[in-house]
């Protein structure tokens, strides 16, 4: 899909701009601190701005457009639902929702077959804990400490990255554990296979600590996304898969991110051969086009709730939009062969690629990723492995990263930024050119990187 030339108008962005700032509250942000583009319009792996300039999108917006902004298929299966019905009360059967179930459990792993739909991933993930707790009759969940799971209750509690800190109640019954990161890792391992033993035996005395008997669910990010893209090493989640099962505590696998081709699979659970028994997704499901969120649930957990009442809903729960987009979405994935081609480009040009930068620019400590779902560690020395920007730095600390940032825009791609690290997270049916064109604006990102190593 070609981009339309952006038409620079000045005036209408200051008029967008100023209604922002006049009535808009940003989430994550102080308020008088920020400087939202304001946006002209968006088409494939592109959008553009009032005053004419273009940014390739390696942010795929917060990681969700997954077939690009705009597809013509999708926009129109919205405009046809919209025309034949627009909405309904989530407790009827309505051929779009229908549909949309049916073709999401036709590709979950094993028997996740009944879809619990919510308005994104956030809501999943507490209605995700809600079936697993009512499931086992426990309270305690287990989570990742390089992980995000949400900004709802439940999802903020058990969130790793310092977002979580300012809502930690510190009684939601959340325990925090540390999951496999060799490059980091805090079992001082120097291999992949010590690493994966060392987490799990980790994992097990955390278990034994705190009492099997009292954990309802271990909820893992498959491949975590915001806290770093960090691929597990083979076994890890197998290994999480059987402890959960000798101890009865049901596998929450969170694909919210890692789902629907981000990854070159349909799940990224489809890369280790596991099965959760409950696994949430949202974002790419539609691209984002309506707001989609969902719960995939087995038949185990199904059955839980067959003669008794699940204690839980949304009013917009499955929503005829947002289904109708699911369905076009996911037909277009099928034709156009967009897992595939994450994939392919992952393995061909992003990956490559992005190994390629890092061998000339010492600013990059460790690449890492699959499909469309890769991060840059960048560093201020290789060898210490210091971070380029301290964990949740400040506003001053943080320069490099913006100074990296800015570059990145001067040139013309739109950069996704946590802490010190850089992922590349285009749409998944980007085209090679494209994704060349975005690995050549990294490049002269990194220079600026590189100006603040020793």
């Amino acid at each position: 899909m070609t981009p339309h030339a952006p038409l620079a108008d000045p005036a209408a962005g200051a008029a967008v701009k100023a209604a922002d700032r006049a009535h808009v509250f940003h989430s994550w942000s102080a308020q008088d601190l920020i400087d939202p583009l304001a946006v002209a319009g968006a088409e494939g792996a592109y959008f553009w701005d009032y005053d004419g300039n273009r940014y390739l999108d390696f942010t795929s917006g917060l990681v969700y457009t997954n077939i690009g902004y705009q597809h013509p298929v999708v926009v129109a299966a919205i405009q046809e639902q919209a025309g034949r019905l627009a909405t309904f009360a989530p407790a009827f059967a309505i051929e779009a929702r229908s549909e949309a179930a049916r073709l999401i459990a036709e590709r979950t792993p094993g028997d996740l077959d009944k879809i619990f739909f919510t308005n994104g991933g956030a809501e999943a993930v507490e209605n995700a804990i809600r079936m697993a707790r009512l499931h086992t009759g426990r309270t305690k969940v287990l989570s990742a400490y390089r992980s995000y799971h949400g900004a709802t209750s439940a999802a903020i509690n058990l969130t790793g990255d310092p977002r979580r800190w300012p809502s930690d109640s510190g009684s939601a019954g959340v325990v925090h554990f540390w999951t496999p990161f060799l490059y980091r890792s805090p079992f001082h391992s120097t291999t992949e296979a010590e690493e994966c033993a060392r987490a799990l035996q980790h994992l097990e005395d955390t278990l034994a600590f705190e009492g099997p008997g009292t954990v309802a669910a271990i909820i893992l990010e498959t491949i975590p996304g915001t806290a770093g893209i960090m691929t597990p090493p083979p076994g890890y989640l197998a290994g999480v898969r059987e402890i959960c099962d000798r101890y009865g505590i049901v596998f929450v696998l969170d694909e919210v991110m890692a789902g629907f081709g981000r990854t070159g699979k349909w799940f990224a659970a489809d890369h280790f051969d596991v099965v959760p028994d409950l696994m949430t997704f949202a974002k790419g499901v539609n691209s984002g086009y309506v707001p989609l969120g969902g719960v995939a649930i087995s038949a185990e957990i199904a059955a839980t709730f067959a003669t008794r009442p699940y204690p839980g809903g949304l009013t917009y729960s499955g929503h005829p939009l947002a289904c109708a987009a699911a369905v076009a979405t996911i037909h277009v994935m099928e034709d156009e062969k967009v897992v595939e081609n994450a994939a392919r480009i992952g393995e061909t040009v992003l990956g490559p690629g992005l190994r390629e930068l890092a061998e000339r620019h010492p600013s990059v400590g460790e690449v890492r990723g699959v499909g469309a779902f890769w991060a840059l560690e960048l560093v201020r020395d290789r060898e210490t492995r210091e971070p380029l920007v301290p964990y949740n730095p400040s506003a001053e600390a943080n320069a490099p990263m913006a100074a990296f940032g800015a570059a990145a825009k001067k040139n013309g791609l739109w950069p996704f930024i946590n802490m010190n690290r850089t992922h590349a997270v285009p749409a998944c049916n980007i085209t090679e050119e494209e994704a060349r064109a975005g690995l050549a604006a990294l490049d002269a990102a990194l220079s600026v990187a590189d100006e603040h190593t020793r």
